[in-house]
């Protein structure tokens, strides 16, 4: 549809240099304004999930390739609206959404990566992570569960473990919803207020709060450091959320175009079998 351009290069945090979320305005627009933009960007949205249902449908029918949505955000960032929002006209038989909390006794007993890896989405599928192995590098480093030399070796397996995801077939999306702190704690106040959203606060959200310096540093350094040529990082504004859900949608719908996944051929010769000689 005619109208505005959508540009989510401008997000994507480059493979070389230097970066820094400051870089990125999390209540960044791009000259959008709702209540005058809002109805064409939801009918945007609405197109755009078509066609991610038709290249979905695809994808599962080719059986060769997989896509693996990569959310990281601090609490109140809406990673489980944009799930909602975005993945709800999927498929969900096809699509699978896996959300990683504190590890169990059986997952620490073994390497970082080996409650991930089970999870990773199989050909034909769409998987997205709802906070992800990425939890080893930036809560780990700030509240010092690993030792930081271990810590510092994980960027590197990280970006091996996700080379060899691509080069089997998994096409990796990695986004980090940016707010700012101040945003955030209109979020915190705002589900404290609201008895619908007491059960999504916990304490330990004012405990992260108060690092936040030391997780925004944190950020800096897993961006810098993990955003590579086969799976680079999107730190996508979060703060405008109905301008956030097509962004994303956006890029999961061009990475799937580029994909490119096809109709397997059948089995049989249609011709043999005209519709009208079935009885």
């Amino acid at each position: 549809m005619a109208g505005f351009v959508l540009d989510y290069a401008r997000y994507c945090v480059p493979t070389e240099g230097n970066f820094a979320l400051t870089d990125i305005d999390p209540g960044d627009s791009q000259g959008l304004v709702r209540e005058r933009d809002g109805a064409e960007v939801e009918a945007r949205l609405a197109e755009v999930q078509v066609r991610l249902d038709e290249l979905q449908h695809r994808l599962f029918a080719e059986s060769k390739q997989a896509l693996l949505l990569v959310l990281q955000a601090m609490d109140t960032a809406g990673k489980d609206n944009t799930i909602r929002r975005v993945m709800a006209p999927l498929n969900p038989m096809a699509c699978r959404v896996t959300n990683f909390k504190s590890p169990s006794g059986a997952e620490r007993a073994r390497d970082f990566l080996w409650r991930v890896h089970s999870h990773i989405p199989r050909k034909g599928s769409i998987g997205v992570f709802n906070r992800s192995h990425y939890e080893d590098v930036l809560i780990a480093r700030v509240h010092g569960l690993a030792p930081l030399e271990l810590v510092e070796k994980r960027y590197d397996h990280i970006n091996d473990f996700e080379r060899m995801l691509t080069d089997h077939g998994t096409r990796v999306v990695k986004v980090m919803l940016h707010i700012s702190k101040e945003y955030q704690l209109k979020r915190l106040k705002r589900r404290l207020k609201r008895s619908d959203k007491h059960w999504k606060f916990l304490p330990d959200d004012l405990r992260d709060r108060e690092r936040w310096d030391d997780y925004m540093q944190a950020y800096d350094i897993m961006l810098q450091r993990c955003s590579t040529p086969y799976a680079p990082w999107y730190v996508v504004p979060a703060e405008n959320r109905w301008l956030r859900n097509l962004i994303i949608s956006q890029l999961l719908l061009d990475n799937l175009e580029d994909m490119n996944p096809q109709f397997p051929a059948p089995q049989f010769d249609p011709a043999d079998y005209p519709p009208e000689a079935i009885t």
